[in-house]
């Protein structure tokens, strides 16, 4: 599949068939591939070319969908920002991936000495632009946080995107009638592939439905009647935690998918029963495009699983030793298959040691069951999910470390019945030292993103430590009390 062409394709087949709309925008597929063909061309008036990068920061919107096409049509790749990192946040990612021009919706932007452009400029270029895509160019830098709290730029070939989209319309049925309401992020590989590119691949549309709000969430699934959408545990969380009398009409709607983080068995039959909707949970990362595991649609669904492997894709256990482990042994989960990731950008190292003989170590404890379905049962890492957003404490460590009177700091998590995990920090001041709670979540609001920020800061004389000297996070996750209300 040629994503480059496929804007052209697309108005060749079914010129007036609707193609891809937001809350102020809708394009049919002639419009989307005039959109893109301009946008092309205002990325070559600025010298973008093969092999470049080119970083957008918006919020999800179909103008974020026209720059992603328009750059795989000059043979470019996508380093797609979260709109609300900081300055600090935005301009490592951006320069990180080389890029070489930021999108952004006014044309102005955080990083010194990078070109920018607006949403204006990106509509308004004459020249054209042929298609130059290849199969092995990288298509999308997804940026994920690793375990030392550095984002690592996750390289994803346009042949990871065939295979995955690919993978994904075997497994889920998708055709032309097809329509996903799209509530996921587009920095996120879910947002983009299984969202956006499954379903226009297929022949299908796309509706943008913008910031998730729980209380106009059902309106826009009666006004759009689309067939399919994802989410995170999170969302189902609040939708299922609606007012009584609530009633939408969920007729148009073939299934749900839940990714990103683990969903209680309990909460995806509450969510079906009183919805009357198919709710399929599955398991992937940005390291294999988008998703590996998914309970299927026709067949045996097991709740408290992520499923079996998707087309196309091995997933298996190991030992510490890189053993494969026989159904129903606890191991680490690793992942093969034309998914996996062409790397990390510029670390020929860490990819090393994340994808051996093959294998993507995904630092996911998990077992095999008698059927083949996957269970997840622990991670590996110290990795926060909030609401299906990443969060790694040493990211959050780093910062409290960079004030004056922080001694120690710790982040842990703890459950939350909305957005499933939170951060909690502990700190140790410096001796004399007065700071309080309000001035460290000040301190950390300039370097991190909301999203990112600790929930509750304690306060103690000193961190406890295991026996060889480091800190004791397992005991601190004890203190950190029950789930928010």
């Amino acid at each position: 599949m040629h994503f480059a062409s496929l804007p052209d394709d697309r108005a060749a087949s079914a010129p007036d068939a609707p193609a891809i709309a937001d809350d102020s925008t809708t394009l049919t597929n002639r419009q989307f591939a005039a959109r893109v063909s301009a946008a092309a061309g205002a990325l070559v008036d600025r010298g973008v070319g093969v092999g470049d990068v080119v970083a957008v920061q918006l919020t999800n919107r179909v103008e974020l969908i026209v720059a992603l096409f328009a750059a795989w049509r000059v043979g470019a790749t996508l380093n797609p920002l979260n709109p609300v990192l900081t300055g600090a946040e935005a301009t490592h990612q951006v320069l990180d991936a080389g890029s070489v021009l930021l999108v952004t919706r006014d044309g102005t932007g955080p990083v010194a000495g990078v070109a920018t452009i607006g949403l204006a400029d990106l509509s308004s270029a004459t020249t054209t632009a042929p298609a130059k895509e290849s199969v092995d160019d990288l298509a999308l830098l997804i940026y994920t946080s690793g375990t030392t709290g550095q984002p690592k730029g996750v390289m994803l070939t346009h042949a990871n995107l065939d295979s995955m989209t690919e993978s994904f319309i075997e497994w889920l049925d998708i055709t032309d009638a097809d329509h996903s309401m799209l509530v996921l992020p587009l920095f996120h590989a879910n947002g983009i592939v299984l969202g956006t590119l499954t379903p226009l691949r297929a022949g299908g549309q796309v509706s943008i439905t913008g910031k998730f709000s729980r209380d106009r969430f059902f309106d826009d699934v009666e006004r759009l009647r689309p067939t399919y959408f994802s989410a995170v545990p999170a969302i189902y969380a609040m939708l299922s935690d609606l007012p009584d009398d609530v009633h939408p009409d969920t007729s148009s709607l073939r299934f749900a998918v839940c990714g990103a983080a683990p969903m209680p068995a309990q909460l995806i039959g509450r969510f079906e029963t009183r919805f009357g909707l198919t709710l399929v949970e599955g398991y992937g990362l940005s390291e294999t495009t988008c998703a590996s595991t998914i309970n299927p649609l026709d067949g045996v669904r097991k709740a408290g699983t992520v499923g079996p492997p998707l087309p196309g894709q091995q997933v298996d256990v190991i030992d510490p030793e890189g053993r494969h482990l026989p159904a129903g042994e606890v191991g680490e989960v690793v992942i093969a298959g034309p998914t996996v990731m062409a790397g990390y950008l510029n670390k020929p190292e860490e990819t090393a040691r994340t994808i051996v003989d093959g294998w993507l170590r995904t630092g996911d404890v998990g077992r095999i069951d008698e059927d083949g379905y996957l269970v997840l049962v622990d991670r590996v890492k110290d990795m926060i999910i909030r609401g299906g957003e990443n969060i790694y404490p040493k990211e959050i460590e780093t910062v409290l470390y960079q004030h004056p009177d922080v001694l120690e700091a710790a982040v842990v998590g703890r459950a939350d019945k909305i957005l499933g995990e939170v951060p909690v920090a502990f700190i140790a001041r410096r001796a004399g030292s007065s700071v309080d709670e309000d001035e460290l979540l000040e301190h950390c609001r300039v370097l991190l993103s909301a999203f990112k920020l600790p929930v509750k800061i304690s306060f103690t004389d000193e961190l406890p430590k295991n026996p060889v000297g480091k800190i004791d996070k397992p005991t601190l996750r004890s203190f950190v009390g029950p789930s928010s209300p």
